[in-house]
Formats: C-alpha cells, structure tokens, sequence
C-alpha cells in the first residue's frame, strides 16, 4: 500500500462544527468578498471556486482512507474500529499520513462515529446549485453514517438564491447554515464592509428559514464601539427579531491585528467598550429580541465572570432557549453587572 490519500483541507470552521465532531470537507476556498474590516480569514488569498470532479476526487480519497483504515483494525482482529494498533499499521505502510493535514481530522472524525459534515470555505453557497447539489449528493453517497451537514453562508447570497433552489439544496442533505450578522444597524455595516444591508439579512435569513435550513447567526457585541452602542444593540436585535433563526450566537469583537479595524482603535476613531460596558449593550440587545431562538455564548470571547468566580455565560453549543429562558439570561448578565469585570487584554493590536 502507497496510497497518498489527495484531499484538501481549509483551516476555518465554527467552533461547533469543529474538534472530531465533524468531517471537514472542501468545497471552495477562500471568501468571495474578503473585504470585511474585522476580519483576518482567507486574507491574501485568491477565492476559486473547486470543480465538481475535484470535490468528488477528494471524497473518493477520504472513503479510500477510511476503508484501508477499517482494513487494518479487521486484519488485527479489531472489527473495523479505530483502535491506536490500526493507526500506527496504516501509518507504517501509508507514512505520508504522519505530514497530511487532513488525516488526523478524518481519523478522529472515524473514532466519534462519523455522524456530521463541515462544508468548506467562507460561502459554499454561491456555488452553482447543480454543482453544490451533486456533490453533497455525492458526500452522502460515500459516507451514508453521516446525520447533518452544515457550512458558511453570506446572507447576499441567500436572497439572490431562488427558494426553489435552496430547497433542493436542502433536499441534498445540507441541513445548517451559518451567518454572520455581526450587526443589523445599516450604518455599521457599511462602515465595517461587510456588504449587505440590514434588509439583505432580513431576506437572506429568512428566505433560509423558509428553504427548511437550521439558520446560526452570529453577531458581535462591541462592534460599533462606544460610539454605536445603542444603534448596534437595538437594530441588531430588531433583524434577529424578523429572521427569528434556530441559534443566536455572541461572538464579542476584539480588533485582530493588521486588520483596519484595528488601526481604527489605534487612531481613535473606534472606542472600545470596557466590560460593563459590553454587558450594558448585551442587556439592551436581549430585552429588545423576540424571538424562540437558542442564544449561545459558545466562545471563549464571551469572558465575563460574577463574583462567584463562574462565568455569567455557560459555553455550550445549545445555548439558552427562548423565550423561557431570556429573563434567566437577563438575571446572569445582572450577576455580571454586579461583580467588577477585569478588562481584556489585546494583545498585538
């Protein structure tokens, strides 16, 4: 056996989508639009758009992995389970593996059962539907264990979708998409280039809900600064309102270095909310959300403690459900107003 098992594998995935839970499969690379100012991914790096072939070829590749992989653990005697004595058989006839940057994920993804799919890079949907359909086809086909599938979207892209095609799409087996938000006030998202206006969220995400998508938007608190905080909060809340998707999820905004948002900081055009500060602008956006969403703090970025040393937010994926549990997040960020929150450090602004 010499097989070199040719598969690509992107770096960015949800936190939810990550560990060994998911298979990370490469559909595009890069970001289309790549020209939001708060962000560091797929920077200096060319979008393409993969052929449908090459999609397939690296499926096949996974499935051969996969196969000579339950081939050794059956000749040891192991059932076809992943055990370390059948990793280290294949690594011995297959040594290119030990430098392969998707085999350990495929493995660990093996180990947990091989139930979930993460579509890769930063909008898969702006593929040619025909294309995005085959090949996730093709992906279920392959590997029948798998439960959901999931992948970046941009809201833009979405809306310009006809509802027919997305419905396809969601036929085809992909189930979740995840959003970025990031605010729902028109002028920030201008002024940070994200591309879309409020409406275009608005359609975007509902236009998903109706296409019988699980839709995850992520918004950042501390985006607008000191200077938007009020329109951030309220105009966000008011989006996430009519979107009403499945998972709200709070990913606080710290200025990355070499962004142009973090040059903002510096030059003073952008004043960071110190931590009470963030949960001031958090209570006013949970008052105003009406919604029967799940909201999730999954992210170390949500840091804020109470006195009693835990954290204001538990980081599980499933967040909290609402509205039945919207006045017990109010109550926590009350726990968190209370106790004197020690200020993040940026480190490399």
């Amino acid at each position: 056996m010499s097989r070199n098992y040719p598969f690509e594998t992107g770096v960015y995935r949800p936190p939810s989508e990550g560990g060994s839970a998911s298979l990370l499969v490469r559909f595009t690379r890069n970001c289309p639009w790549n020209h939001c100012t708060f962000c560091t991914m797929y920077k200096g790096k060319k979008f393409n758009l993969r052929p449908l072939e090459e999609i397939k070829a690296d499926i096949n590749a996974m499935a051969d992995l996969v196969a000579d992989l339950q081939a050794e653990s059956k000749a040891l005697g192991h059932g076809g389970q992943v055990t370390r004595d059948a990793i280290l058989a294949l690594l011995g006839k297959a040594p290119g593996l030990n430098h392969h940057p998707g085999a350990d994920m495929l493995i660990q993804w093996m180990a947990v059962g091989g139930k979930t799919a993460f579509i890769q890079d930063g909008n898969s949907m702006i593929m040619p539907p025909q294309d995005l359909i085959a090949a996730l086809t093709h992906l279920k086909e392959t590997f029948p264990s798998i439960e959901r599938i999931t992948t970046y979207a941009r809201a833009r892209t979405l809306a310009q979708r006809s509802l027919g095609d997305l419905k396809v799409i969601r036929a085809a087996g992909l189930d979740r998409l995840h959003l970025g938000l990031e605010t729902g006030d028109d002028a920030l998202l201008k002024q940070i280039k994200k591309g879309v206006t409020a409406q275009g969220h608005i359609e975007g995400g509902k236009k998903a809900m109706e296409a019988g998508f699980q839709v995850s938007e992520y918004w950042m608190p501390g985006l607008g600064g000191k200077e938007m905080t009020d329109q951030h909060a309220e105009n966000t809340a008011r989006v996430l309102s009519e979107v009403n998707p499945h998972y709200i999820r709070s990913r606080p905004f710290r200025p990355a270095h070499g962004t142009p948002m973090s040059d903002q900081v510096k030059q003073g055009r952008i004043t960071l909310l110190d931590p009470r500060e963030q949960l001031l602008e958090l209570r006013r956006m949970i008052r105003a959300l009406d919604v029967t969403s799940k909201v999730c703090f999954d992210h170390m970025g949500n840091y804020w403690r109470t006195a009693s040393g835990d954290l204001v937010f538990h980081h599980e994926y499933e967040g909290y459900q609402f509205p039945d549990e919207k006045q017990m997040v109010l109550d926590r960020i009350e726990l968190g107003l209370a106790f004197k929150q020690e200020p993040v450090r940026f480190l490399h602004m």
